[in-house]
């Protein structure tokens, strides 16, 4: 299981100081799925959410699955969506921080990313510390009890020596089977969520892995004498959750940018779980959610 890394809180002050005083979540966008064409409508929006919040935002947190595909050759990465890397680019040459997680559709990252665009890369959950509340942050693939035939293939993603044979092969057939998976994959777990929003299959905790998962961080921390977690945010489950927790805490997680456009908002110590364009409270567990109204039609 991996554990929390925990970051220089020093940094985050900083950055407060200089920029803004709001730090944004977000988390699964999948551009490239289902279609390039439906990803850069989706990509226009982020690129104006990014521009309305740029002026305000202390930091930017991506929570993985940005890409709905994502592999760096030594000389080749997969095309299309440029708009939002230079937008990225000129956050971070702005002095705005953008923190990158890898999610499971884009973790074959090896350096791009933080070269060419400046992100602040994270590989495994990460520990913060804002405004006295401590958080916890990850994409949460492989999160929790069960679903081992997941983590098997998770385990294989992350073999280097699977990255390497997958390098060999040509880009345009290599690029095209692991886009043909991926897309499978995203298209069969965000029909179940799209239930699960819909209340076909309401939000229950009891069969939610990640509030299974993080029941034992907050138990274990407990036993340890350590803080509870104010907040433990994750995306990755495409269904947008602000569930308290039973000893305290809150688990949080993103939603998505295919069907909800949700994202997170920590100001003054509070995280809010809000949509966009409207900016109203969402989240299975508080409010029931909102009908979101898709400009992308």
């Amino acid at each position: 299981m991996d554990e929390p890394r925990i970051k220089d809180t020093l940094m985050t002050t900083a950055s407060m100081a200089l920029n803004g005083s709001v730090i944004y979540l977000l988390s699964d966008f999948h551009l490239g799925s289902p279609t390039v064409e439906t990803s850069h409508e989706r990509e226009q929006l982020l690129l104006k959410f990014f521009d309305e919040t740029a002026s305000n935002a202390s930091s930017y947190y991506l929570l993985g699955d940005v890409f709905d595909f994502w592999f760096e050759l030594k000389h080749a990465i997969p095309k299309h969506f440029v708009r939002l890397q230079g937008c990225i680019a000129r956050l971070s040459d702005r002095g705005i921080p953008v923190h990158y997680f890898t999610g499971n559709h884009d973790l074959w990252t090896f350096g791009y990313l933080e070269s060419e665009l400046g992100v602040i890369l994270h590989r495994h959950p990460l520990e913060v510390e804002w405004n006295g509340k401590h958080i916890l942050l990850a994409h949460g693939d492989g999160k929790g009890p069960k679903d081992f035939g997941f983590k098997r293939l998770r385990h294989i993603f992350h073999s280097p020596w699977c990255q390497r044979m997958f390098s060999w092969l040509h880009p345009n057939l290599s690029f095209a089977l692991a886009q043909y998976f991926s897309r499978s994959s995203r298209l069969a777990q965000l029909s179940t969520a799209t239930a699960e929003s819909k209340e076909i299959n309401p939000f229950d905790p009891n069969k939610e892995w990640l509030y299974q998962y993080c029941l034992r961080q907050q138990t274990r921390r407990k036993q340890s004498g350590l803080p509870l977690y104010d907040y433990m945010v994750f995306g990755h489950r495409h269904l947008p959750v602000y569930c308290t927790l039973p000893e305290g805490g809150v688990y949080v997680n993103l939603g998505d940018w295919i069907t909800h456009f949700t994202y997170g908002c920590f100001e003054n110590g509070q995280l809010e779980l809000l949509t966009y364009p409207e900016n109203l409270p969402t989240g299975h567990g508080r409010h029931p959610r909102p009908t979101l109204k898709n400009n992308l039609s």
